[in-house]
């Protein structure tokens, strides 16, 4: 009797070796390959140099913090209840109830001199003031423009000169001189 290992040998070998079968011809192989030599060999980039990291150390911890002011600013009591700044409240303040007028809607880069008209007699005078819309407007000694609350103070035949009240960054508002002149 044969044992049953030998005959699952002998039935599984000519399955085995049946995928083992050497070919004399193996032009077409050689073909490839030499198709595949003559081909053009691209080269890579190689990757990019990256440069290390500096790590900054910041020494500024124990210094001031620009988010503080200089000097405190103390508070005090009006004596009408109200609490105000000693630095900030000055009195100086624009008149928010006023309508403002169309020259108010315009910054002073925007708006130029382009000329000037005698009134009267008196030496009083008109600004001929251009916007940047091109239109020309009138102005005298009392009327506003700029974006600033800036009253018309003096009117001369090449400039005009205003006064401006802008914000002192304390809370408060200070007074600025500006002037628009003739181009």
């Amino acid at each position: 009797m044969i044992p049953s290992k030998l005959v699952r040998f002998l039935i599984l070998t000519p399955f085995l070796l049946g995928g083992c079968v050497w070919i004399e011809d193996v032009s077409d192989l050689r073909s490839f390959v030499a198709q595949e030599q003559q081909k053009k060999i691209i080269k890579v980039e190689p990757l990019p140099e990256f440069k290390p990291y500096h790590s900054f150390v910041y020494e500024g911890a124990s210094m001031r913090t620009p988010f503080k002011p200089l000097v405190s600013i103390a508070a005090f009591d009006t004596g009408s209840g109200v609490v105000a700044a000693a630095e900030g409240d000055n009195g100086i303040k624009p008149d928010l109830d006023r309508e403002k007028t169309y020259l108010e809607t315009f910054s002073l880069d925007n708006l130029s001199m382009v000329g000037s008209i005698n009134m009267s007699a008196d030496g009083s005078r008109w600004a001929l003031i251009k916007d940047k819309k091109g239109e020309v407007h009138r102005i005298s000694v009392g009327d506003y423009m700029g974006l600033d609350y800036g009253e018309v103070v003096a009117v001369s035949s090449d400039n005009v000169e205003l006064i401006e009240i802008v914000t002192n960054g304390r809370g408060g508002w200070m007074r600025r001189p500006r002037s628009v002149v003739m181009d």
